[in-house]
């Protein structure tokens, strides 16, 4: 999948460090089902999707819901109205996100390769860069990440029995902190239950 952005830099998430490397691009695009996310941070729809898009994408990859991270990837490509708007958009997503820099041509390239008309539109794509759906949006609304299990399938993934240095690295800045915020979940959810059962209590006394 490296090779639809040969020759092109990508932003790596809310660092926008530049990945413009084959080796960069090829470890972060490869063997993986790549999803782009056609948006913009200032459109009504997408600001109502990008949150459902963002939780989607974190269960997927994060260590904190799963053990292994699923062989997904994303970029972004804005209809964002500045680079300013694009940075400020990207900072509330994943880090994994990766993203084309705001006015760059080969966006506009995608869109017609690919038939984008509105945003926002979600399009998935095998390593090989066939297309698994053209929009799948709804999709990803409907079934959420139950729906990554048939694009794996039809993606034909290399399987991954081991961790890539990106996972060793992600456990051990996870380390020390996984067990202090699943124990703040627990606590919080505890509180949370508490409350509304002397809410229950206080209605009944009234």
């Amino acid at each position: 999948m490296a090779s639809l952005f040969c020759g092109r830099v990508l932003l790596a998430g809310r660092a926008e460090r530049e990945l413009e490397t084959e080796r960069e691009l090829s470890r972060a695009l490869d063997n993986r089902v790549l999803l782009l996310y056609f948006g913009a941070g200032r459109c009504p729809r997408c600001r109502q999707f990008s949150p459902l898009l963002r939780d989607f994408f974190l269960r997927l990859t994060d260590g904190f819901h799963v053990e292994r991270p699923e062989q997904l990837g994303l970029v972004y490509v804005s209809r964002d109205g500045s680079a300013e708007e694009q940075s400020a958009f990207l900072r509330g997503m994943p880090r994994r996100w990766l993203a084309l820099p705001h006015g760059d041509a080969f966006a506009r390239e995608l869109e017609l390769r690919f038939s984008v008309s509105e945003v926002p539109a979600v399009v998935v794509l095998k390593p090989s860069g066939e297309v698994i759906a053209a929009n799948a949006v709804d999709e990803i609304r409907r079934l959420g990440p139950a729906c990554f299990h048939n694009w794996r399938q039809a993606a034909e993934l290399v399987d991954r029995n081991f961790r890539l240095a990106e996972d060793w690295d992600e456990v051990s800045r996870r380390s020390l902190t996984d067990p202090l915020r699943r124990l703040k979940y627990r606590l919080d959810d505890k509180n949370k239950k508490k409350k509304d059962q002397e809410k229950e209590e206080d209605r009944e006394d009234s």
